[in-house]
């Protein structure tokens, strides 16, 4: 299985449980590692036998940007579930870092691996 990876996704959205959170924008850094079959790009060097980890991260930036969830658990998940469904990845892991979250630590967040390796 080959891997394509996009790390440190910067996006400012609505996250939190608590009312002030509710009233600002904070950044959510994602890191994503999705499965993919690199042979047929390789060789053809078109971009349509590619996983396009532009798309991927354009339509995450949309769709993070535009949400307003309490828990970054409900984040990842829709995260994922846009990446599995509409890019056909098969496998991925999902790290959602909610940087200052809690006092005293540079970030915190949840890992998540869907689908089969």
């Amino acid at each position: 299985m080959d891997i394509v990876f996009i790390r440190n996704l910067k996006i400012d959205t609505v996250i939190g449980i608590y009312d002030w959170e509710r009233k600002i924008r904070q950044t959510v850094i994602l890191d994503l590692e999705m499965s993919a079959d690199i042979q047929r790009a390789a060789a053809s060097e078109r971009i349509e036998d590619a996983l396009d980890y532009k798309a991927v991260a354009k339509r995450l930036i949309s769709f993070v940007e535009q949400s307003e969830f309490q828990l970054v658990e409900t984040l990842a998940e829709n995260c994922a579930a846009i990446v599995r469904e509409e890019f056909d990845v098969k496998w991925l892991r999902l790290c959602l870092n909610k940087v200052g979250a809690v006092s005293g630590a540079q970030d915190v967040g949840v890992v998540i691996e869907r689908g089969v390796k």
